[in-house]
């Protein structure tokens, strides 16, 4: 099947001198549209969330993409190699008729193929680069890195409350219901006993109270 592909950026323009340039060189080479593709969309929108996404999806090996440029495919390098490399894998042609450019199974298919891989690995590699010199500048300014320890509201309220519930434990009060009045896990409670009784150990300020 020869599928025709017109794309314009906003509503205000229109599809007619794309039409018109894809009628005549069809003309000119015997062929027929079987079908019309027509969209109004940035051409800086995913080729996923685009009408033309969906159709190179549907199409088989031996079919052909006809467009009036290759601008009409995305508005950068990236996005339409992006768009050739898939179109080759899949065995469609594509033909841009301005650029006069033939996509077909002939060596432009492997060449872009090679292109798009070459510029997809320098893309990933500076992208890595720039994150390790983020990274290495937060560093160097004191920045300390990764997530930091969260607190939840309960938990600061109970431990605000630490004198209380601290004559709680002596007192011999479970510590589930101690938990459960101060509305935090029992386990949160035995490990914030335990680092406190480490610290004060670590102090010399007391000896660590068991719990129960």
């Amino acid at each position: 099947m020869i599928y025709a592909y017109i794309r314009v950026s906003t509503e205000l323009q229109n599809y007619s001198s794309q039409r018109f340039e894809i009628q005549n060189y069809c003309s000119s080479n015997g062929m027929s549209v079987d079908r019309w593709v027509t969209e109004s969309v940035s051409g800086t929108v995913k080729v996923e969330k685009r009408t033309l996404g969906k159709i190179i999806k549907k199409m088989h090996p031996g079919d052909r993409l006809i467009c009036t440029e290759l601008s009409r495919l995305g508005r950068n390098m990236l996005m339409v190699m992006s768009i050739l490399n898939t179109c080759s894998a899949k065995g469609i042609y594509i033909h841009s008729i301005k650029d006069n450019f033939d996509l077909s199974d002939n060596i432009n298919s492997k060449i872009i193929a090679f292109a798009f891989a070459l510029a997809a690995e320098i893309e990933r590699n500076l992208i890595s680069q720039r994150t390790k010199e983020a990274l290495a500048l937060k560093k160097a300014a004191g920045i300390k890195l990764g997530r930091p320890p969260g607190i939840s509201k309960k938990r600061e309220n109970a431990y605000k409350c630490w004198d209380a519930i601290d004559r709680k434990i002596k007192e011999g009060v479970p510590l589930v219901k101690i938990a459960k009045q101060y509305k935090i896990h029992r386990n949160t409670l035995r490990n914030y006993i335990t680092i406190r009784s480490l610290k004060e150990n670590t102090q010399g300020a007391c000896q660590p109270f068991s719990s129960k």
